[in-house]
């Protein structure tokens, strides 16, 4: 992939990813709450880990700007979330009642995962 093609699309997907971080998970946990929460519902977690995920979704809308200039911000969204979707699966997969979050939450962690290591920036 070409230098400048790699940037477009990690300007797009940090675009897309920092505004549902910012702007749709909640409405994700209150519309399919089954993929997207943990049983037993704990709001004081959910509020906590929501609040965390906005101001990574402010972080990434503004390291589209310039992505080389934001590169730590962009490999640790990367690497977090392939290592919060792999717990999260191990946890799934020992816990029956939690499958449904492999059709939510889990593959959606790790796909942001795998495309900010595929596009970011190439030196960290």
């Amino acid at each position: 992939m070409k230098p400048e093609t790699r940037e477009k699309a990690l300007r797009i997907a940090l675009v897309a990813v920092g505004a549902v971080f910012l702007f749709g998970l909640l409405p994700l946990t209150l519309l399919l709450p089954d993929s997207w929460m943990w049983m037993p519902r704990q709001p004081e977690y959910e509020q906590m880990i929501l609040t965390i995920y906005a101001v990574l979704g402010i972080y990434l809308l503004r390291a589209a700007r310039n992505p080389a200039a934001h590169a730590s911000i962009i490999a640790f969204t990367a690497w977090s979330s392939l290592a919060h979707g792999g717990v999260m699966a191990f946890q799934a997969l020992a816990d029956p009642m939690e499958h449904a979050n492999f059709c939510g939450d889990i593959p959606a962690l790790i796909a942001v995962g795998l495309v900010f290591v595929w596009l970011g920036p190439q030196k960290v």
